[in-house]
């Protein structure tokens, strides 16, 4: 446990608009996160001293965490302006940062830390490891790759290694560049059991279907990063993997009974509140065995209140779902979503609408209407306020809340955490058939004529870079072509021709979940360019960078591989798996129904030598 600082007269008044005194940076620390029902004597001392001093206004404030972007912007930009605004004047408690290169998310943080009157707790996204948000990016025309933290395949990979001690790894790798960038609450583990496979949003986010391997490994990760001194928060409760709609755009309902609840989607939370989880994130999605209301589970007082609270036990943070998706706002609007999460139980309140009527400040009017109004007590907003200010005091940030920019490039994304992602893609391939034999193909000559194919929406300029210059390395006249998921146009017709002249095609599709699909399904002019090739006899190996579940869509493929993400580490390892460099172990954590089951995965060893004799015929291992 972090030691207690030394109460200071600023630190009592600085919610009457004086700064608490800051120390000078320090490299990240790396004492463990308690569980939240262990806080110390000295945080709860301190919490209630700071929340005595403070007004309505400033206690709604800290349950309000504004989003940035982790980008550049001169301190005269309208954008800079705001955040201004909203730490120095408002005094919000925390906030939600996105993309950015690790030296500007860490010095924008710095300063945003000197401005506020109490120090911020800052939260982000960080399910693949702080490099899924904290990375350069791709300069462009060129496609330069500028680098940044250590990202992880999804979590969907770690299932299918079937190792837990590596989602432990992960969660050490995360918890210390995450601390080193200035981010105290990463909104990860994904605890939903993923069992339904038209789920658009969901899908190789979660572990995988089985809700004890889901506890185990969300247990595990949880472990490895609050021992290493950040928050870990479970989502999305009680349970976002029984739907087939994507909550950023309507409202998902899983009807279910409680007792179907029980033995599935409430098994990992369970798991995560024994194992000490600091935060628990709430479900956009009405549940009507728990609250026959209808009301999604972030505003349902039996669903956070009830259940979470009195049944489970959970006294650690409750943090809203994005306060801007629509499963929210086109029910409750952005004001009436406020005082009712609120009223449910949440404790922070995260990426509230900008407008109209949105924001940090209209979100911080609306918890005082809401005392106003008799919707809740003033007490209430205190309890909420008071957990915030404890896990500040826990993490030891009265004491120092800024980070040191010159230690970054030790801490931050060295080779080290990035050999440890590696071996997490590589043992996670999964080649779940090949019944042509196909696999390795590094036992081709040099010269044989491949054809590699990418899908993949036309933004994703990553889509198939690493993975083509894999494949080069051992067919140096690789052929390669793209196709624009969204509007493929006739390319697809027009690769059919190269493919009849290939020893060898392979298919990468990168169509998966993401915040704005309505449905993981390839489109249908790209499964019937896949069952084209087939017909025409060209064997395609189809590699799913994407959704897992697309074999459902062409299941006449010889040979199918899931690689569980297209970041740069996965498309590499797939690589390497496909060309018999290292040996092939992974196995399914889902069902791919009806086709295969949950194990599933040929067991293929590495060749040795990397190449054999020249011209050997594709088939037989």
């Amino acid at each position: 446990m972090l030691s207690a600082g030394a109460l200071s007269a600023g630190a009592l008044s600085a919610c009457a608009g004086h700064h608490v005194p800051m120390t000078e940076p320090s490299p990240a620390a790396s004492a463990p996160v308690a569980a939240p029902t262990h806080a110390p004597h000295a945080a709860l001392a301190w919490a209630d001293s700071v929340l005595a001093t403070m007004t309505l206004r400033q206690k709604a404030a800290q349950m309000t965490w504004p989003n940035l972007f982790g980008d550049y912007v001169a301190t005269d930009a309208p954008a800079w302006r705001k955040l201004s605004h909203d730490v120095g004047d408002l005094q919000v408690g925390g906030l939600l940062i996105s993309v950015g290169s690790p030296i500007e998310i860490a010095a924008k943080l710095n300063a945003l830390q000197k401005l506020a009157p109490l120090p911020l707790l800052v939260s982000s996204d960080l399910e693949f490891g702080a490099g899924m948000r904290a990375r350069g990016g791709y300069f462009l025309p060129n496609g330069i790759d500028l680098g940044g933290a250590t990202v992880f395949p999804p979590q969907m990979a770690f299932g299918a290694t079937g190792d837990t001690t590596l989602a432990a790894e992960e969660g050490r790798i995360t918890a210390r560049e995450g601390r080193a960038l200035g981010i105290h609450v990463d909104f990860a583990p994904v605890l939903d059991v993923n069992n339904n496979p038209n789920n658009p949003v969901i899908n190789v986010r979660s572990y995988g279907s089985d809700p004890r391997l889901v506890a185990t490994f969300g247990r595990s990760f949880i472990r490895g990063l609050q021992a290493n001194g950040m928050v870990a928060t479970g989502k999305h409760f009680p349970g976002h993997g029984d739907t087939d709609v994507n909550s950023h755009l309507g409202l998902p309902v899983v009807s279910v009974t409680r007792e179907r609840l029980d033995s599935v989607e409430l098994v990992p939370f369970r798991a995560a509140i024994d194992a000490g989880v600091g935060a628990i994130m709430t479900f956009h999605g009405a549940l009507p065995a728990l609250d026959s209301t209808g009301a999604p589970a972030t505003v349902s007082p039996a669903v956070l209140t009830g259940l979470l609270r009195g049944e489970l036990g959970f006294h650690g943070l409750i943090v809203s779902d994005a306060m801007d998706m629509r499963a929210l706002l086109d029910r409750y609007g952005p004001t009436r979503s406020v005082k009712a999460a609120v009223e449910a139980g949440v404790d922070v309140l995260i990426q509230l609408p900008d407008a109209p009527g949105g924001g940090a400040a209209a979100a911080v009017d609306a918890i005082v209407a809401g005392v106003h109004e008799g919707l809740y007590p003033e007490s209430r907003i205190d309890t909420s306020v008071r957990r915030i200010l404890i896990l500040k005091h826990t993490l030891g940030l009265q004491r120092n809340r800024f980070v040191d920019l010159a230690a970054l490039r030790t801490l931050v994304g060295d080779s080290a955490s990035r050999a440890v992602a590696q071996q997490v893609a590589e043992r996670s391939i999964t080649v779940v058939k090949d019944t042509l034999a196909a696999l390795p193909l590094g036992r081709l000559t040099h010269g044989a004529r491949v054809l590699s194919v990418t899908i993949a929406h036309r933004p994703d300029l990553a889509a198939g870079a690493t993975f083509g210059a894999e494949l080069r390395r051992t067919f140096p006249a690789l052929r390669t072509e793209f196709v624009d998921a969204d509007d493929p146009g006739d390319t697809p017709w027009r690769i059919l021709q190269e493919a009849d002249s290939a020893d060898v095609t392979i298919v990468g599709s990168y169509i998966g979940p993401s915040d704005h699909a309505t449905t993981v399904s390839a489109p249908a002019t790209i499964t019937a360019f896949i069952q084209q090739l087939v017909q025409r006899g060209a064997r395609p190996i189809l590699v799913a960078f994407g959704n897992p579940y697309l074999l459902q869509q062409v299941p006449t493929v010889p040979a199918y591989v899931v690689a569980w993400g297209g970041l740069p580490v996965s498309q590499q390892a797939a690589a390497r798996a496909l060309l018999g460099t290292i040996p092939v172990g992974g196995r399914l954590p889902i069902a791919i129904p009806p086709f295969a089951a949950p194990g599933t995965g040929l067991q293929l060893p590495a060749l040795t030598p990397p190449a054999v004799t020249a011209g050997a015929p594709i088939g037989g291992h």
